[in-house]
């Protein structure tokens, strides 16, 4: 094989290239971004800048990066719809495989600080009911992320899609275990568990047939998002521990001292409604520079 033959044959797996083979500056930044969380925290760890405990930070921000970039693989599918924006598809399978690269690395962090004692990991991981949901949701990960290569999707055919539904699994399990290992702060849980409603909230919207090209209709999704964030963290209080739920639920609408997760979901949202508004004026001030993304379902 020569030297072209070669890099032909790999341009396939090069992150910064498109389906054709062609530089892409977008997936370059995409990428670029993907590694910019773990570069940060090596950078962390080698200067001693991660606190008294910094395997513990290590282990707690790669799994908020690995449900981070979970969720914005399955932002893309009705971000492309909302925003008419075809291309975006181009980095779905990328973000994904960061979410995996997260995680896997989350579980070297945690084997890591246990002395790489594995039998007393694996004993951890059967006995904690919390880690038992992560590692479901690890492997689940592991098995999607195998089966991502050209060839297993040409090969699986329409398997391939039923199989990856499982992805929507994983968020719940993922969402689950960030609460239950969050104790009895979970702001950022319940932040990551209202987006995961919201992205839902899209997805139920166009199944149900509604455009959720129209601000109308994402401001509604929004709306609802953020009252069902507010109902999620007012249960976790009520279930899960000794906290009065009914204050946590009260402290949505005192702004004096911090911004709920409700609110955050609901502001996302109501942002994600102007992205039509905007596409329409490029359209008419530019001119429709490429095709629309069809509102029937893919």
């Amino acid at each position: 094989m020569t030297s072209a033959q070669a890099t032909n044959s790999l341009t396939p797996y090069i992150p910064w290239t498109d389906a054709r083979g062609r530089f892409s500056p977008f997936k370059l930044a995409v990428f670029a971004g993907i590694l910019l969380p773990g570069l940060l925290l090596a950078y962390g760890l080698v200067a001693g800048t991660l606190g008294s405990k910094p395997v513990e930070a290590a282990i707690h921000e790669t799994g908020d990066w690995a449900i981070r970039f979970l969720f914005l693989s399955l932002f893309v599918t009705p971000l492309r719809r909302i925003a008419s924006w075809p291309k975006l598809i181009q980095v779905r399978r990328m973000l994904g495989l960061a979410a995996l690269g997260y995680a896997l690395t989350h579980l070297t962090f945690y084997a890591a600080d246990e002395a790489w004692d594995l039998q007393k990991v694996a004993s951890e991981i059967v006995l904690r009911i919390y880690l038992t949901i992560g590692f479901a949701a690890l492997f689940m990960m592991s098995v999607l992320g195998a089966t991502s290569t050209d060839g297993a999707i040409r090969k699986m055919g329409a398997n391939w899609n039923r199989l990856h539904k499982i992805t929507y699994v994983i968020a719940i399990l993922a969402g689950l275990h960030f609460f239950m290992q969050s104790k009895s702060d979970v702001t950022e849980a319940t932040l990551m568990s209202g987006f995961f409603v919201l992205l839902m909230g899209y997805r139920i919207a166009h199944r149900l047939k509604f455009d959720i090209a129209s601000p109308i209709t994402l401001t509604i999704v929004a709306a609802l998002a953020g009252l069902a964030t507010a109902g999620l963290e007012y249960a976790w209080y009520a279930i899960a521990t000794g906290i009065p739920a009914e204050r946590v639920l009260a402290a949505n609408l005192d702004f004096s001292y911090s911004i709920r997760p409700a609110w955050w979901v609901a502001f996302t949202g109501f942002a994600v409604a102007v992205l039509p508004i905007l596409v329409f004026l490029k359209d008419r001030l530019f001119g429709n520079s490429g095709p629309r993304v069809s509102s029937a379902r893919t």
